[in-house]
């Protein structure tokens, strides 16, 4: 396992947000973030003149709220929405998916132990708690795609999400890196997920950094056991960076 270097003042930095800044929970509402990784990121941004962002299959909502009082730039919803660093948010035009949700819902109604997220224009069917329904879940999914136009299929850790056809992480990275503060500069992805491969493959193909954080086959080069590890990263990279340690305040793209 080879740990990534530490970045110079000339990278943009980009974090997927379950299982790389915290660990899974059972439940995406359960998550615990560690109080130094909210310091940790604005103290990185402020050295990088704002250029670190989170890309997650979160919405951004839920992004600010986990990290609160910090703001950075966020792609949410694997890049269905996104808030450029001119504090704009921008959303994908996507279909109507009640035809997809109620074919979800009758399937949650007969296995509680699955949840169902609805977030802005996708939908994530998690199976964590009941692993064994695993390809009924898959083939539900699958019929729930064909009731609608324009949406892909998106199997994570235990969770398979219809999103967006055109919603990629890959796509956001490559994004945010035409606008300012990242444009011109070295991305260095972070993410522990097969749905972060598409970002690591875009900040390789730009002669980037992609760092997986856990075990699992990945094009990245570089490798964090977890998100324990990537915090003790966060803090060399500040003390790399020369940034001052200060009080965490509201920190807006």
């Amino acid at each position: 396992m080879q740990e990534p270097p530490l970045p110079d003042r000339g990278s943009a930095l980009f974090f997927d947000f379950d299982g790389t800044l915290t660990d899974i929970a059972a439940n995406p509402g359960a998550v615990c973030v560690e109080p130094a990784v909210p310091q940790c990121l604005a103290l990185l941004a402020r050295a990088l003149a704002g250029a670190v962002a989170v890309i997650s299959g979160r919405p951004v909502a839920e992004i600010d709220a986990q990290l609160e009082p910090l703001r950075l730039p966020v792609a949410g919803v694997h890049g269905a929405e996104r808030r450029g660093a001119d504090g704009f948010l921008r959303r994908m035009a996507t279909p109507e998916l009640d035809p997809a949700r109620r074919l979800i819902e009758a399937l949650v109604a007969r296995h509680p132990a699955l949840l169902l997220e609805v977030k802005p224009g996708a939908l994530a069917l998690h199976f964590r708690q009941a692993e064994g329904l695993e390809d009924q879940c898959l083939a539900t999914m699958a019929e729930a795609q064909r009731r609608v136009e324009g949406m892909a299929l998106l199997c994570g850790k235990k969770v398979i999400e219809l999103k967006p056809r055109r919603a990629s992480k890959g796509q956001a990275v490559r994004t945010f890196l035409d606008e300012p503060p990242f444009r011109s500069r070295r991305p260095w992805v972070f993410g522990d997920d097969v749905t972060d491969e598409v970002a690591f493959e875009a900040a390789l193909g730009l002669g980037g950094v992609a760092v997986k954080v856990g075990a699992g086959q990945s094009l990245a080069p570089y490798r964090l056991a977890d998100p324990a590890a990537l915090h003790e990263w966060l803090q060399r990279a500040v003390l790399a960076l020369g940034a001052e340690s200060e009080p965490v305040r509201e920190v807006r793209a």
